[in-house]
């Protein structure tokens, strides 16, 4: 069944010593692109976590994010501690100046931490292979919300698709019953049009001239194979889009096809009704086209 390239996951994971959150989001594009925001510590899993995400999903636009939160606060970034003894030359400078110049120290707690060098951030311990496990198990999770989000999608996708394709279907069975007509319909205007040419002569028209005008005509607007290839095209792309292979690329083609087999029997079929129905047809077969542009 098809699936959407738009959706989105979230899963928040428990453990002793954070919560780790991952998100996926994705929108449509030609191939996979796919990118990972992760704390900085955590790095070294952003490999891991693609190779991960490609074993599910073969064309999006991806964006990941990964989080992890300590029960008692931020543990994403790494702790601050305050440097010391760069606040005592801070506050020696603020009272030597004073006094020197007879300016007010006004040094306060707030600026003093803002000065260069003052907080200093603390090396975060190296993450393990239990950090890139849960890691790995969160984005798990959220891509499994991902994926029953993408098979919804895809249902509706695939209703709405269903139905524009038995209206075009539709518009192609009138083409038929319209163009079965058309060679004895020209047959007749033919006759009726060289008898009139030939009334001031008193000559009757020759049955086989009329036969073989009628045999070239009905040569060069015959549409019977235009309509056989698309009747399979219309089985083919219920096929695919039934299948569970990746079938955006697959119907875009066949689109392409149903689009080239239109176009001629609009340039072969000298008939209006044909020609409205023509597009008709091209343009559910636009509609459809936008759509799939949504599918994996």
């Amino acid at each position: 069944m098809i699936k959407s390239m738009t959706a989105f996951g979230r899963a928040s994971l428990d453990f002793p010593e954070y919560t780790v959150t991952a998100e996926i989001r994705s929108v449509n594009s030609r191939f996979l692109d796919c990118s990972v925001k992760i704390p900085q510590r955590y790095r070294a899993a952003e490999e891991r976590l693609k190779s991960q995400i490609k074993a599910e999903i073969t064309r999006a636009k991806v964006d990941v994010s990964v989080s992890l939160k300590a029960p008692t606060g931020l543990s994403d970034e790494p702790a601050l501690r305050v440097n010391l003894p760069a606040a005592e030359q801070y506050i020696a400078a603020a009272r030597l100046l004073s006094e020197k110049f007879g300016v007010e120290n006004d040094l306060t707690a707030a600026e003093l931490v803002r000065l260069p060098g003052m907080l200093i951030p603390e090396e975060a311990p190296d993450a393990t292979d239990e950090d890139y496990s849960n890691i790995s198990a969160a984005l798990a999770a959220a891509l499994s919300g991902y994926s029953a989000m993408r098979a919804s999608e895809g249902e509706r996708l695939y209703a709405d698709l269903s139905g524009k394709l038995d209206t075009v279907r539709s518009y192609v069975d009138k083409i038929e019953t319209i163009s079965s007509g058309a060679i004895s319909g020209y047959r007749e205007k033919f006759e009726a049009r060289l008898r009139s040419i030939l009334a001031d002569t008193g000559t009757a028209p020759d049955p086989d001239r009329v036969l073989t005008e009628c045999a070239i005509y009905a040569d060069k607007a015959a549409i019977d194979e235009e309509i056989v290839r698309l009747r399979s095209h219309f089985v083919a792309f219920r096929e695919i889009a039934a299948s569970d292979e990746p079938s955006g690329r697959k119907l875009d083609f066949l689109l392409q096809e149903m689009n080239r087999e239109t176009n001629t029997i609009g340039s072969k079929a000298q008939n209006s009704e044909i020609a409205h129905l023509v597009v008709d047809i091209k343009a559910e077969l636009e509609k459809i086209r936008e759509q799939v542009q949504n599918i994996e």
